[in-house]
């Protein structure tokens, strides 16, 4: 991860606050970091455009391009939207009045204002990668997904594909890395942005380690920028396109855009605050889908939280360690008389105390970790998600239905199929704790120490449920628990701001 910095936006949003670009960049890269850090989000590197190291890649990039062949000095004008950092053409463009009712030119997707701009710049030969982008989309149908997304950039690669302006002048420019031998240019933010995949693996000399075994995660609004421009740039340079291009929508609020000026924008430092971290993640993940925009509101997020963290998974851990329940605190034994195996449990009455409805909710946690290995994999992490929190209800129904409060521990028969549904219940929450690792951390750690799950014991890859019930060892039955650190999530209270527009209604 890292920070884009370079660009007339930078420059401007500097000189207004008063300040010169660097100390600005080091101020919001540094809030970037903080907001990366406090939300768990690990990185291997983070990167800001700004860094030597980066600059250099960027300068060597720049001379693949010249040669090969793949630049040429021409004039270029149209009209420039600078938060944007990009020329647009007219079809892109709306009528619209300033804040003093002038009439003036807006982009029609960000609502920005844009000017007319000509000057003379180095031009990218871009036309000449229409055929070589096709054939390569042609090739990887996965290589940008969402599919609705893959389809968009065909639909993009159909239109005219001009040539494009790959420098600015640097006396309007000079936040930025200049064209090598030639002063008076300075390279265009976007070329410059995005070589940082390959600085930061190296370029020009170890990136051969990673490339091109990249995947990019990235937002809709710049997807021209990585899956038309940035592979016919690798392409001129002699390298190969990314792997994968995973495209994300936008959050709205209540059904509205963010936007400054409507005060609608959401602190994700509040939103830690008041969700916690994991909480917030969970929601983010959960509701999050990467093919369309999606709304939230304050009560989404508590409900949703709430009825799936704090109750469904909270409530199970509580009820199967209660000391009531499971006096001697250890992981129990599982009995092959109660819960015997049966090759197929469909169309099969229910043998010793399992019912047929417990043969398929067995079944349905066992191919979980493959469903939500394959769904990471294919970054549908909101369907992962769904099929957890879908599991998790199916153990609390099992838990409910046999009723292992009502059982008598002192006789042989009762405790052993007692023991066989605690058995069971914690193997389910060991799996689920183990999936939700990379979702919510401190509470998937917090789950799987209680169940006394070692950490080199909270792998995917050697991730099996229930061996007891295919015959083979299970290395946790007669475990001692880990200790009881009280309730597993918190329940989320509405927001205050919420009390109040409710008590208005």
């Amino acid at each position: 991860s890292g920070t884009d910095e370079h660009g007339l936006k930078i420059q401007q949003a500097a000189a207004a606050a008063g300040t010169s670009p660097p100390e600005l960049c080091e101020r919001v890269s540094g809030l970037f970091h903080q907001a990366l850090t406090q939300a768990a989000v690990s990185f291997t590197d983070f990167t800001r455009t700004s860094e030597p190291r980066h600059q250099r890649a960027v300068r060597h990039f720049w001379g693949a391009l010249r040669d090969g062949g793949a630049l040429y000095k021409g004039s270029y004008e149209g009209w420039y939207c600078t938060p944007e950092e990009c020329f647009l053409p007219e079809s892109q463009l709306a009528e619209r009045r300033d804040a003093q009712g002038h009439p003036c030119k807006v982009s029609l997707e960000t609502g920005h204002q844009v000017h007319w701009t000509k000057e003379e710049n180095y031009m990218f030969r871009l036309s000449a990668f229409r055929d070589p982008l096709q054939k390569w989309l042609r090739d990887n149908p996965h290589a940008i997904s969402p599919d609705p997304f893959y389809q968009h950039v065909l639909r993009w690669l159909e239109e005219d594909l001009p040539d494009l302006s790959v420098s600015r002048e640097r006396s309007r420019l000079q936040w930025g890395i200049p064209v090598p031998s030639d002063s008076t240019q300075t390279i265009y933010v976007w070329v410059d942005a995005l070589v940082n995949y390959l600085s930061v693996v190296g370029y020009p000399e170890t990136h051969g380690e990673w490339w091109p075994a990249a995947h990019h995660v990235v937002g809709k609004d710049i997807l021209k920028f990585h899956a038309v421009y940035w592979p016919a740039l690798l392409m001129a340079a002699g390298l190969a396109p990314p792997e994968r291009i995973f495209v994300h929508s936008h959050w709205t609020v209540r059904g509205q855009k963010m936007s400054k000026s409507l005060g609608n924008v959401i602190d994700p430092f509040a939103c830690i605050g008041r969700y916690t971290v994991d909480g917030f993640r969970y929601f983010l993940l959960r509701q999050g889908v990467p093919e369309r925009d999606c709304d939230y509101y304050d009560e989404k997020v508590v409900k949703l939280v709430n009825s799936e963290l704090a109750d469904a998974l909270g409530g199970l851990l509580n009820r199967s360690t209660a000391l009531s329940i499971n006096p001697s605190n250890t992981y129990p034994c599982f009995s092959e008389s109660c819960f015997p195996k049966i090759l197929d449990y469909r169309g099969t009455k229910a043998m010793g105390r399992a019912s047929a409805e417990d043969y398929e909710f067995v079944a349905s946690v066992a191919s979980l970790p493959l469903q939500v290995a394959s769904y990471f994999e294919g970054f549908q992490i909101y369907k992962a998600l769904e099929c957890i929190a879908l599991c998790v209800r199916q153990t609390n129904s099992f838990f409910q239905r046999h009723r292992p409060w009502k059982l008598n521990r002192k006789d042989p028969a009762e405790k052993l199929w007692l023991d066989t549904i605690i058995h069971v219940t914690l193997e389910c929450l060991r799996v689920y704790g183990t999936l939700l690792q990379p979702v919510i951390p401190h509470t998937a750690d917090k789950l799987l120490s209680r169940l006394a799950v070692e950490p080199e014991e909270r792998g995917l890859s050697s991730l099996t449920f229930l061996p007891r019930y295919n015959g083979k060892p299970c290395p946790f039955e007669g475990r001692q628990l880990g200790p009881d650190t009280g309730i597993l999530f918190q329940r989320l209270e509405k927001s205050r701001q919420h009390q109040i527009e409710t008590k208005k209604l």
